[in-house]
């Protein structure tokens, strides 16, 4: 019954992110809720999510909706934030990360129902791209390395509402964005979690 829980589980979640993104806030409490450690549903789901990512970015990119040269800056920015996301999520004890977990699937929650309505059609930046690339991957980066349900809907957000992007050229471009971030994330949280088990075992 788990396993059929949990394919079921993967199955949804992952139309989810292929589609909109936050299928996080399907799996992740799912894989907490059957006992899997909070480190290692972390990892787990961010291998989930980046099938769907995967697939929904080459859609994109295949349809020309993508330009990765324009946005090199904040896959580096958000490469770095990833990493340090990662490391911090390591960091932080399995109790804390217990007790915080809910709080922060539920502000998630309620910010994708109550979020605003995005434009269909692009409007004037309110920021340079410099600027946004450097701020935005960097922090959406580690959020994403560190926690990361609902990244792909803070992405759209802040391309819509920062850069002047429709809603369809934020949403390609947050997929890029949160599969580079999750990407990088997902070995050094598999890198470290490999080195608390060898470190557990030897005590």
């Amino acid at each position: 019954m788990i396993l059929l829980l949990l394919f079921m589980t993967g199955l949804f979640a992952g139309t989810v992110d292929a589609i909109a993104g936050g299928g996080g806030l399907i799996s992740l409490p799912v894989l907490l809720g059957i006992g899997v450690p909070p480190h290692v549903a972390f990892g787990t789901n961010k291998l989930q999510g980046m099938t769907g990512t995967f697939v929904a970015t080459h859609k994109y990119y295949r349809h020309g909706l993508i330009c990765l040269k324009s946005v090199s800056l904040g896959l580096v920015s958000g490469l770095i934030g990833a990493i340090s996301g990662a490391i911090a999520l390591q960091v932080l004890n399995s109790d804390l990360l217990h007790k915080i977990i809910p709080y922060l699937l539920l502000i998630i929650l309620l910010y994708t129902i109550f979020s605003p309505r995005l434009c269909d059609i692009d409007h004037k930046p309110r920021m340079s791209e410099s600027w946004f690339y450097v701020l935005f991957g960097f922090s959406l980066g580690f959020y994403d390395g560190f926690f990361g349900p609902g990244t792909g809907s803070f992405w759209v957000i802040a391309l819509t509402f920062f850069l002047g992007h429709n809603i369809i050229k934020s949403t390609a471009y947050a997929k890029v964005f949160n599969l580079n971030s999750s990407a990088v994330s997902l070995p050094a949280v598999m890198s470290i979690i490999d080195l608390h088990y060898v470190w557990r075992q030897g005590r």
